[in-house]
């Protein structure tokens, strides 16, 4: 196969994260006979430095161009003045919305020899296999905004149509696992949430009657994703409150640089990227852990170029190199070295040959 990836170092640690996950992805091409095209490219702090944009044009076409992006992550402090015209973060929500990727995959499984890492109990934790599906372009986060110096407002809205698509995705990977779907809203509070839930429901039991189904506040689901996480399967939840809930869960996982996510939409274009922020205080030190990159870079083969064996092989090579104790820092057994971005990519490739 031969396809072309943009790749978005973005800020801070993207750039150290991303590479790793190129390296990997040039070894899974070298081993499974598959030709490659990475194009370099701008978005975030670095694309406002260079050019004024969050987003370049550049960059735009790019993505539109390829057949899948790998991000790494944007923002920082640099670029952190509340009253600033143009954000890091405006780069990436107007990246989401140019392809039009409107459902973002986030699984959350433990490793067996991570337990030790998550500050649950391993008893509690053991087993657990969670696929969040967030909607990724209505809600909040792309309301009507405004601010004066006593006052602001975001508002949320959501249509059937965004409800009904995002759902549907998550219907269809709950009939690959164990066809159970828990939706996340405030129903007893929000009338998008009361909307959700309602739309929800119809195309459940319309479209998809194999699927098992509940209702779930957001404020229990952040409760029970902490004290019984194995009874989830398939999470759908709408934009904010995927958000919050996926860094929460990443707690299960021992790691928020463990966690990858895929944004999908109704076209070719995927977008991939670790659900981690830029962490600048560790920018430039090579001690950041890529193995959420890499991993999201699996779900790039798995869901933009239809790989499923080379996707597999590279999950498992990334819980073989964990199990073997690479680990870096924040996911570091007491008393055993840590290692680098670097010798945590290498291990991976080294298991994955």
């Amino acid at each position: 196969m031969k396809a072309r990836i943009t790749v978005l170092g973005g800020d801070g640690i993207g750039p150290e994260v991303t590479a790793e996950a190129v390296r990997v992805l040039e070894a899974v091409a070298q081993k499974f006979g598959h030709e490659f095209e990475f194009t370099d490219a701008l978005i975030g702090g670095a694309a406002i430095d260079a050019s004024g944009s969050a987003l370049p044009p550049r960059t735009i076409d790019a993505a539109r161009s390829s057949a899948a992006v790998l991000l790494g992550a944007v923002g920082g402090p640099k670029w952190s003045d509340p009253g600033a015209r143009v954000r890091p973060e405006q780069g990436l929500l107007e990246l989401r919305r140019t392809l039009g990727v409107f459902a973002n995959l986030r699984p959350v499984k433990t490793m067996a020899s991570m337990l030790d890492a998550s500050p649950l109990k391993p008893e509690v934790i053991a087993n657990a296999d969670i696929m969040v599906v967030r909607e990724l372009t209505g809600g909040i986060y792309f309301g009507r905004k405004s601010r004066t110096a006593h006052e602001a407002e975001d508002v949320c809205s959501y249509t059937s149509a965004e409800i009904e698509r995002v759902t549907r995705v998550a219907a269809r990977l709950a009939l690959g696992r164990k066809r159970r779907i828990v939706s996340v809203d405030k129903a007893n509070v929000l009338e998008t949430s009361r909307l959700w839930r309602s739309v929800v429901e119809r195309v459940l039991r319309e479209e998809f009657p194999r699927v098992e189904f509940e209702h779930m506040l957001v404020d229990a689901a952040a409760m029970h994703l902490i004290r019984r996480p194995t009874s989830f399967d398939v999470l759908l939840t709408e934009n904010m409150f995927g958000d919050i809930l996926t860094d929460e869960a990443s707690m299960i996982a021992g790691s928020l640089g463990l966690l990858p996510s895929a944004s999908l939409g109704e076209g070719s274009v995927g977008l991939y990227e670790p659900i981690h922020g830029s962490a600048p205080d560790i920018a430039g030190r090579g001690i950041a852990n890529p193995y959420g990159t890499i991993l999201s870079a699996a779900m790039l083969l798995r869901h933009s170029l239809g790989l499923e064996p080379e996707a597999a092989a590279v999950e498992q090579a990334v819980e073989d190199a964990v199990s073997a104790g690479v680990r870096t820092a924040d996911i570091a057994q007491p008393g055993r070295p840590s290692v680098g971005s670097r010798e945590a990519g290498s291990a991976v490739i080294e298991r994955l040959n």
